[in-house]
């Protein structure tokens, strides 16, 4: 594996993306809602940044059964809070084809919130498929497998500090 971002990097993206959000949102009480099981990291490490009322809750939405293969996404939300007449801000690890964030947008926006932005660790570079651009963004980086700091591979990978880029090498490996 190589590394993409430092720690130091990732912490400095992060710090900037949320003084985007408190300029966003001033001092106005801000529901976030974590997609897990990727933005932990970037959501425990977001909300202490974070200078105004805050609730925070999560929901389930995956998409990936095996490593890199893509199913039906499901999301289950019942750890998520009341989102009715609040600003909401949905927090996610990667915007790669877009597809998880358009539905889970969709979804919170059934249960009547007062706005929905989105915010996202990263952005991946010519993968999106769906007509959707995350409101605050701390990284574009390149078509390539990342790792670390919330992101896995096969449920392995979560705990680096840093993000990584698996190469073919390391994906076959893995396989073994």
């Amino acid at each position: 594996m190589r590394t993409l971002l430092s720690e130091k990097e990732l912490q400095a993206g992060v710090a900037q993306m949320a003084v985007e959000i408190i300029a966003a949102y001033g001092e106005r009480p801000l529901t976030i809602v974590g997609v897990l099981t990727g933005s932990v990291v970037l959501l425990a490490d977001l909300i202490r940044l974070l200078d105004m009322p805050l609730r925070v809750g999560v929901l389930q939405a995956s998409s990936y059964r095996s490593g890199t293969t893509r199913g039906q996404l499901t999301i289950n939300s019942e750890m998520m809070l009341n989102v009715a007449e609040r600003d909401v801000l949905v927090v996610d690890d990667i915007f790669d084809t877009g597809h998880t964030l358009v539905e889970v947008v969709a979804k919170l926006k059934e249960l009547s919130p007062s706005s929905v932005k989105t915010a996202v660790l990263l952005r991946k570079h010519g993968r999106q498929e769906v007509d959707f651009s995350p409101d605050f963004v701390a990284f574009e980086i390149p078509d390539e497998f990342v790792v670390g700091y919330g992101l896995d591979y096969a449920d392995q990978y979560r705990n680096l500090p840093h993000l990584a880029v698996l190469e073919p090498e390391d994906l076959a490996n893995n396989r073994s």
